[in-house]
């Protein structure tokens, strides 16, 4: 099992397979690496270098009780790209890593990153404020924390439905799918899954986005019922230098899982672009 340990102490759990152009994934919330096998899979057999990392907390990574917050996560992500000499590297975010991915950009991707692709993510930010009035209601996080916290075995199980679309009238529901997401959530630490939750819900991301010169592609489900794409995809679109935008009419949040050779062709094509 291949592993770097950061500067604070915490084992990072990675996979990196192939050779070629390298392509960075970052996972969602609470999430691992696995929840890439689509897109790993794909890309290995088109001749590129994959990696995927469990986030802190997240997986086979430590559980740990502190840094579970965007700064730290960054820069993990910062030491095991560096550690691994990743340059001229196409970063992907799902979700939670969505914003890990452009936070990683931001700071520290100079002269390494060559393009990022957004799916579903949380960007720029989700928190309703005066300034985002059409965004999330605090509550709705209040609630997620609580059901973290005291119920997570079966809110594990709960959440897929909305995540997948799998509550929407003629949905073709995988159980398999379902159990995947449970497997890998449960794989993680509570408290670094607790934290998360503020760390993906009220994190601004705004100047991140604005700030990234590289390519940016920014793909969304239009009824992804965890991250409205109105509040996040429309508007980090619009704030980004280089940014291209497609969205999905009737695709949920989890598009790289359900949807994953119609993300995959399009990344593909953004990619070789």
């Amino acid at each position: 099992m291949s592993t770097i340990t950061v500067k604070d102490g915490t084992e990072i759990y990675y996979k990196d397979w192939g050779t070629g152009q390298p392509i960075f994934f970052h996972h969602g919330w609470p999430l691992t690496a696995d929840d890439w096998d689509a897109q790993m899979y794909f890309f290995l057999e088109q001749g590129y270098r994959v990696i995927a990392h469990d986030r802190r907390g997240h997986g086979r990574s430590t559980q740990t009780y502190t840094g579970n917050e965007m700064d730290t996560y960054a820069a993990d992500v910062a030491e095991l790209t560096a550690f691994l000499d990743l340059k001229n590297a196409i970063h992907i975010g799902h979700s939670t890593g969505g914003g890990e991915a452009i936070r990683y950009v931001a700071k520290y991707g100079k002269d390494r990153v060559a393009k990022v692709v957004l799916i579903s993510a949380v960007t720029p930010y989700m928190i309703v404020d005066e300034n985002n009035p059409n965004g999330v209601p605090l509550a709705v996080f209040d609630d997620i924390r609580f059901n973290t916290a005291n119920n997570r075995q079966q809110f594990y199980h709960d959440i897929t439905f909305p995540f997948y679309g799998y509550n929407r009238e003629g949905a073709n529901i995988k159980k398999g799918i379902q159990d995947n997401w449970w497997r890998q959530g449960m794989m993680g630490g509570i408290k670094a899954h607790y934290d998360c939750i503020k760390a993906f819900s009220e994190t601004n991301f705004t100047e991140d986005l604005k700030s990234v010169d590289v390519p940016v592609l920014v793909l969304h489900g239009e009824d992804d019922q965890i991250v409205p794409y109105a509040t996040t995809a429309l508007k980090a679109a619009e704030l980004l230098k280089n940014g291209k935008l497609i969205t999905y009419p009737g695709l949920c949040h989890g598009i790289p899982t359900t949807d994953a050779d119609t993300v995959n062709l399009d990344i593909l094509d953004f990619i070789k672009s």
